[in-house]
């Protein structure tokens, strides 16, 4: 895996490129157009456990027809300000059985996700919301 970053602008600001030619730009302040590096640390945990769980629900057979995913965090007041709690909302609409998404959730949070494995620092728990009742869920990934 290979990323590049190259400065735009005079303000602390950049553009990153992945190999496939991808472009996200990265802001220093929320004055800025783009996205902080801590937002992308929370994108990526939902990014990376919701593949892992849509990949695992479809192996299960189950019908998903609409899947989104909130990731709320708060962070340390001392520097260098990591993560301390993430949590992660899940909303599913289809043919899906709960006891299969709490499975593939812990599963993909507690083994598969290398992004939520990498936060030492923060207490991950997480709800999700199927046909429109919400389930509860925790996973301590301290």
């Amino acid at each position: 895996m290979m990323v590049h970053l190259e400065r735009i602008n005079d303000a602390i600001q950049f553009e990153g490129t992945n190999t496939s030619g991808n472009r996200l730009t990265i802001a220093s302040n929320a004055d800025q157009d783009g996205v902080s590096p801590m937002e992308m640390t929370a994108m990526a945990v939902g990014g990376c456990s919701s593949i892992d769980i849509l990949m695992i629900l479809e192996k299960q057979k189950q019908q998903v027809d609409a899947f989104s995913v909130q990731v709320d965090g708060e962070r340390a007041d001392d520097h260098p300000r990591v993560f301390t709690k993430l949590h992660v909302h899940y909303t599913i609409t289809g043919d899906v059985a709960p006891q299969k998404v709490r499975r593939a959730i812990n599963l993909s949070l507690d083994t598969y996700c290398s992004v939520s494995n990498m936060i030492d620092t923060a207490t991950i728990t997480y709800t999700f919301t199927l046909n429109e009742k919400t389930y509860e869920g925790a996973v301590d990934a301290s």
